[in-house]
């Protein structure tokens, strides 16, 4: 049974989760980061230890979760080799595999949201996305998912990449465009404040009804006209005069299939 768990990581994502785990009853006896400080921060949250050498890192634990970056993984298993131990990571995009050489032991703990440290997010509405080499451990991850999220899924590694494609999608090609748009008004000497009940408005609609049917705007019809007006005021931005162009033929032909 997972009791104490160490955490290699201090970032946005170890941060929230490590609370949640904290206020779950879960134990987190140890928090690692590269630099002192930012140990030291998530331990101090969650009443752990911390440490920033891989030499100091305890191999008492129940649980060991690796969230880092998908670069840092491989360097942190090569210097801790724990080995036979419980060891989990929390990324979208890498697979379940990279524990192999490592331990008989391991697992996917994957929460899909968006997270910033200076934003409270409330974890029992995030989908916790698991899988693990079997189904012992497997159960192990579901129960403890299940004491912080009320939507748990047990995904495969295929699966969890493709999920994390249509997040990159959906969150971070999106806010990009957030950023074009607060560009755009800055220019004219508007605020971005202008454009978030649309942006509201917009993401509350998709949860009533198909995104399709949420889809409107000049691109959807091709509307010529008002896109090459459009293509026109954004010479001083080719590179964004691009991105218009393309979007806009990908809506337009994206909602035609789905009318044939």
């Amino acid at each position: 049974m997972i009791k104490n768990i160490v955490f290699i990581g201090a970032g946005n994502l170890a941060t929230h989760l490590a609370l949640a785990l904290k206020q779950a009853s879960y134990h987190i006896c140890q928090v690692y980061s590269r630099t002192q400080l930012s140990a030291d921060t998530l331990a101090k949250q969650v009443d752990a230890d911390s440490c920033c050498d891989y030499a100091e890192v305890r191999r008492d634990a129940d649980l060991y979760i690796f969230a880092l970056s998908d670069k840092a993984l491989p360097d942190a298993l090569e210097a801790l080799q724990l080995k036979n131990k419980f060891l989990v990571h929390t990324a979208g995009s890498l697979p379940m595999s990279v524990f192999e050489s490592y331990s008989s032991f391991y697992g996917v703990f994957y929460p899909l949201q968006t997270f910033s440290k200076a934003r409270q997010v409330d974890f029992s509405k995030i989908p916790l996305c698991i899988e693990a080499i079997s189904t012992d451990l497997e159960s192990e991850l579901v129960l403890m998912g299940n004491k912080i999220s009320n939507s748990v899924q047990l995904l495969s590694s295929n699966q969890r990449k493709q999920l994390h494609l249509a997040a990159v999608f959906t969150c971070n090609f999106t806010n990009h465009m957030y950023h074009i748009g607060q560009k755009l008004l800055q220019d004219e000497g508007m605020d971005f404040d202008l454009l978030k009940p649309l942006i509201i408005e917009t993401a509350e609609k998709v949860q009533e009804m198909p995104v399709e049917a949420a889809q409107t705007g000049p691109a959807v019809r091709f509307d010529e006209d008002i896109i090459k007006a459009h293509e026109e005021s954004l010479n001083m931005h080719p590179d964004f005069q691009k991105l218009y162009r393309f979007v806009s033929e990908s809506i337009y032909h994206l909602h035609s299939k789905g009318n044939n």
